[in-house]
Protein backbone atom coordinates (compact mmCIF):
# COMPACT_ATOMS: atom_id res chain seq x y z
CA UNK A 1 0.00 0.00 0.00
CA UNK A 2 1.04 3.66 -0.59
CA UNK A 3 -0.08 7.03 -0.02
CA UNK A 4 0.70 8.30 -3.85
CA UNK A 5 -2.98 7.78 -4.83
CA UNK A 6 -4.44 9.97 -1.96
CA UNK A 7 -1.41 12.79 -2.45
CA UNK A 8 -1.77 12.70 -6.25
CA UNK A 9 -5.30 12.96 -5.67
CA UNK A 10 -4.96 15.77 -3.33
CA UNK A 11 -2.46 17.63 -5.98
CA UNK A 12 -5.23 17.03 -9.13
CA UNK A 13 -8.13 18.54 -6.84
CA UNK A 14 -6.37 21.59 -6.33
CA UNK A 15 -5.40 21.75 -9.91
CA UNK A 16 -8.74 21.57 -10.99
CA UNK A 17 -10.08 23.91 -8.86
CA UNK A 18 -7.64 26.51 -9.00
CA UNK A 19 -7.56 26.00 -12.68
CA UNK A 20 -10.53 29.16 -13.13
CA UNK A 21 -7.94 31.46 -11.21
CA UNK A 22 -5.67 31.19 -14.26
CA UNK A 23 -7.87 31.52 -17.27
CA UNK A 24 -10.39 33.40 -19.31
CA UNK A 25 -13.91 33.69 -17.53
CA UNK A 26 -15.89 31.28 -19.29
CA UNK A 27 -19.81 31.72 -19.16
CA UNK A 28 -20.34 29.77 -22.87
CA UNK A 29 -18.45 29.34 -26.24
CA UNK A 30 -18.30 32.69 -28.05
CA UNK A 31 -20.02 33.50 -31.33
CA UNK A 32 -16.96 33.53 -33.05
CA UNK A 33 -15.56 29.84 -32.00
CA UNK A 34 -19.13 28.41 -33.64
CA UNK A 35 -20.23 28.37 -37.44
CA UNK A 36 -23.53 29.58 -35.96
CA UNK A 37 -23.42 31.26 -32.90
CA UNK A 38 -25.22 29.80 -30.00
CA UNK A 39 -26.63 33.06 -27.96
CA UNK A 40 -28.83 31.56 -24.80
CA UNK A 41 -29.38 27.87 -26.42
CA UNK A 42 -31.93 26.11 -24.91
CA UNK A 43 -30.14 23.58 -23.60
CA UNK A 44 -28.29 25.47 -21.37
CA UNK A 45 -29.28 26.44 -17.42
CA UNK A 46 -30.18 29.52 -16.11
CA UNK A 47 -26.76 31.19 -14.87
CA UNK A 48 -27.85 30.89 -11.11
CA UNK A 49 -27.11 27.02 -11.78
CA UNK A 50 -24.02 27.25 -12.19
CA UNK A 51 -22.95 28.28 -8.67
CA UNK A 52 -22.91 24.66 -7.86
CA UNK A 53 -19.05 24.65 -8.97
CA UNK A 54 -18.85 26.64 -5.79
CA UNK A 55 -20.44 23.92 -3.61
CA UNK A 56 -18.72 20.98 -5.49
CA UNK A 57 -14.84 22.72 -5.47
CA UNK A 58 -15.54 23.08 -1.51
CA UNK A 59 -16.27 19.80 -1.05
CA UNK A 60 -13.86 18.09 -3.90
CA UNK A 61 -10.94 19.59 -1.24
CA UNK A 62 -12.35 18.77 1.71
CA UNK A 63 -13.02 14.69 0.80
CA UNK A 64 -9.41 14.81 -0.61
CA UNK A 65 -7.81 16.68 2.42
CA UNK A 66 -9.65 14.21 4.68
CA UNK A 67 -9.32 11.02 2.70
CA UNK A 68 -5.13 11.86 2.88
CA UNK A 69 -5.58 12.57 6.43
CA UNK A 70 -7.34 10.25 7.65
CA UNK A 71 -7.43 7.64 5.00
CA UNK A 72 -3.73 7.78 3.40
CA UNK A 73 -3.51 4.22 2.45
CA UNK A 74 -7.48 2.85 2.41
CA UNK A 75 -8.03 0.11 -0.16
CA UNK A 76 -11.53 1.64 -0.63
CA UNK A 77 -10.55 5.00 -0.81
CA UNK A 78 -8.07 4.24 -3.32
CA UNK A 79 -10.29 2.13 -5.49
CA UNK A 80 -11.69 5.48 -6.26
CA UNK A 81 -9.19 7.79 -6.30
CA UNK A 82 -7.81 6.31 -9.48
CA UNK A 83 -11.21 6.95 -11.92
CA UNK A 84 -10.83 10.40 -9.62
CA UNK A 85 -7.70 11.19 -10.51
CA UNK A 86 -8.31 10.65 -14.68
CA UNK A 87 -11.67 12.67 -14.48
CA UNK A 88 -9.77 15.98 -12.69
CA UNK A 89 -6.87 15.75 -14.80
CA UNK A 90 -9.21 16.33 -17.89
CA UNK A 91 -11.17 18.75 -16.02
CA UNK A 92 -7.74 20.89 -15.31
CA UNK A 93 -7.36 22.20 -18.67
CA UNK A 94 -10.89 22.32 -19.63
CA UNK A 95 -11.79 25.93 -19.29
CA UNK A 96 -8.94 26.75 -20.87
CA UNK A 97 -9.51 24.39 -23.95
CA UNK A 98 -13.44 25.86 -23.70
CA UNK A 99 -12.32 29.23 -24.63
CA UNK A 100 -10.04 27.91 -27.32
CA UNK A 101 -12.03 25.07 -28.97
CA UNK A 102 -15.74 24.31 -28.67
CA UNK A 103 -15.07 20.74 -30.23
CA UNK A 104 -12.22 19.69 -28.17
CA UNK A 105 -14.02 20.83 -24.78
CA UNK A 106 -17.12 18.53 -25.96
CA UNK A 107 -14.74 15.88 -26.32
CA UNK A 108 -12.76 16.39 -22.90
CA UNK A 109 -15.78 16.79 -20.74
CA UNK A 110 -17.17 13.10 -21.46
CA UNK A 111 -13.74 12.09 -20.90
CA UNK A 112 -14.34 13.62 -17.34
CA UNK A 113 -17.71 12.05 -16.89
CA UNK A 114 -17.08 8.59 -17.64
CA UNK A 115 -14.05 8.17 -15.12
CA UNK A 116 -16.23 10.35 -12.58
CA UNK A 117 -19.16 7.68 -12.94
CA UNK A 118 -16.59 4.85 -12.30
CA UNK A 119 -15.24 6.71 -9.76
CA UNK A 120 -18.92 7.21 -8.16
CA UNK A 121 -19.97 3.25 -8.84
CA UNK A 122 -16.99 2.26 -6.77
CA UNK A 123 -17.70 5.05 -3.53
CA UNK A 124 -18.08 2.41 -0.54
CA UNK A 125 -20.38 2.99 1.52
CA UNK A 126 -18.80 4.38 4.49
CA UNK A 127 -17.62 7.98 4.72
CA UNK A 128 -20.48 9.28 2.87
CA UNK A 129 -19.93 12.46 3.45
CA UNK A 130 -16.48 12.79 3.19
CA UNK A 131 -16.44 10.29 -0.21
CA UNK A 132 -19.74 9.42 -1.72
CA UNK A 133 -21.53 13.04 -1.33
CA UNK A 134 -18.89 15.06 -3.67
CA UNK A 135 -18.20 12.60 -6.31
CA UNK A 136 -22.13 12.12 -6.71
CA UNK A 137 -22.76 16.20 -6.97
CA UNK A 138 -19.70 16.18 -9.02
CA UNK A 139 -20.71 13.14 -11.16
CA UNK A 140 -24.23 14.52 -11.52
CA UNK A 141 -23.54 17.80 -12.62
CA UNK A 142 -20.50 16.41 -15.27
CA UNK A 143 -23.59 14.42 -16.33
CA UNK A 144 -25.24 17.47 -17.39
CA UNK A 145 -22.98 19.62 -18.40
CA UNK A 146 -21.47 17.11 -21.02
CA UNK A 147 -25.34 16.98 -22.11
CA UNK A 148 -25.24 20.45 -22.81
CA UNK A 149 -21.79 21.12 -24.20
CA UNK A 150 -22.43 18.40 -26.89
CA UNK A 151 -25.41 19.89 -27.55
CA UNK A 152 -24.31 23.39 -27.69
CA UNK A 153 -21.73 22.28 -30.35
CA UNK A 154 -23.72 19.89 -32.70
CA UNK A 155 -26.60 22.98 -32.84
CA UNK A 156 -23.45 25.36 -33.99
CA UNK A 157 -22.14 23.26 -36.14
CA UNK A 158 -25.46 22.75 -37.83
CA UNK A 159 -25.87 19.24 -37.39
CA UNK A 160 -29.26 17.80 -37.13
CA UNK A 161 -32.33 20.27 -37.21
CA UNK A 162 -31.44 23.26 -34.97
CA UNK A 163 -30.78 24.48 -31.23
CA UNK A 164 -34.33 23.17 -30.79
CA UNK A 165 -33.32 19.99 -32.06
CA UNK A 166 -30.34 19.21 -29.98
CA UNK A 167 -32.00 20.71 -26.55
CA UNK A 168 -34.70 17.89 -26.73
CA UNK A 169 -31.53 15.43 -27.03
CA UNK A 170 -29.09 17.29 -24.98
CA UNK A 171 -31.72 16.89 -22.20
CA UNK A 172 -33.15 13.51 -22.92
CA UNK A 173 -29.27 12.06 -23.13
CA UNK A 174 -28.68 13.87 -19.84
CA UNK A 175 -31.93 11.68 -18.70
CA UNK A 176 -31.01 8.58 -19.47
CA UNK A 177 -27.12 8.70 -18.21
CA UNK A 178 -28.80 9.48 -14.81
CA UNK A 179 -30.99 7.04 -14.85
CA UNK A 180 -28.88 4.64 -15.90
CA UNK A 181 -26.03 5.80 -13.08
CA UNK A 182 -28.86 6.23 -10.38
CA UNK A 183 -30.28 2.52 -11.23
CA UNK A 184 -26.67 1.26 -10.04
CA UNK A 185 -26.14 3.72 -7.34
CA UNK A 186 -30.36 4.44 -5.49
CA UNK A 187 -28.29 4.57 -2.30
CA UNK A 188 -26.40 7.93 -3.51
CA UNK A 189 -29.41 10.35 -4.80
CA UNK A 190 -27.07 13.49 -4.09
CA UNK A 191 -26.19 12.18 -8.03
CA UNK A 192 -29.71 12.79 -9.18
CA UNK A 193 -29.91 16.01 -7.02
CA UNK A 194 -27.43 17.22 -9.45
CA UNK A 195 -28.87 16.56 -12.61
CA UNK A 196 -32.32 17.52 -11.14
CA UNK A 197 -30.53 21.07 -10.19
CA UNK A 198 -29.20 21.58 -13.95
CA UNK A 199 -32.91 20.43 -15.48
CA UNK A 200 -34.33 22.81 -13.13
CA UNK A 201 -32.16 25.43 -14.58
CA UNK A 202 -32.94 24.62 -18.15
CA UNK A 203 -36.49 25.06 -16.66
CA UNK A 204 -35.87 28.41 -15.50
CA UNK A 205 -33.86 29.59 -18.51
CA UNK A 206 -36.90 28.78 -20.90
CA UNK A 207 -39.87 29.05 -18.90
CA UNK A 208 -42.60 29.81 -21.71
CA UNK A 209 -39.97 31.07 -24.14
CA UNK A 210 -39.43 27.30 -25.16
CA UNK A 211 -42.06 25.30 -23.41
CA UNK A 212 -41.19 22.11 -25.27
CA UNK A 213 -37.50 22.17 -23.57
CA UNK A 214 -39.18 22.92 -20.30
CA UNK A 215 -41.94 20.20 -20.40
CA UNK A 216 -39.15 17.81 -20.97
CA UNK A 217 -36.98 18.79 -18.22
CA UNK A 218 -39.75 18.89 -15.93
CA UNK A 219 -40.91 15.21 -17.08
CA UNK A 220 -37.05 14.38 -16.73
CA UNK A 221 -37.30 15.92 -13.09
CA UNK A 222 -40.33 14.00 -12.27
CA UNK A 223 -39.03 10.82 -13.80
CA UNK A 224 -35.75 10.93 -11.98
CA UNK A 225 -37.81 11.30 -8.54
CA UNK A 226 -39.98 8.67 -8.94
CA UNK A 227 -37.43 5.40 -10.52
CA UNK A 228 -35.15 6.55 -7.74
CA UNK A 229 -38.24 5.88 -5.23
CA UNK A 230 -39.42 2.51 -6.72
CA UNK A 231 -35.39 1.83 -6.64
CA UNK A 232 -35.10 2.23 -3.17
CA UNK A 233 -38.62 0.83 -2.28
CA UNK A 234 -39.31 -2.11 -4.31
CA UNK A 235 -42.81 -3.60 -4.56
CA UNK A 236 -42.91 -6.51 -2.36
CA UNK A 237 -43.85 -10.28 -4.02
Amino acid sequence: MSKFPAIATAILTLSFVLSPLVTEPFSGFRAEQLPIPQVRPPVQPAGYAFAIWGVLYVWLVVSAAFGLWKRPMAEDWDHVRWPLMVSLAAGTPWLWLATHSAIGAAVLIFAMLIPAVIALLRAPLRDRLWLRTPIALYAGWVSAAACVSLATVAAGYGVGFGALFWAVVGVSLAFFIARWTQSRRADTPEYSVAVIWALTGIVVANGTTEPLVSVLAMVGIIALVLLWWTDRHPAKT
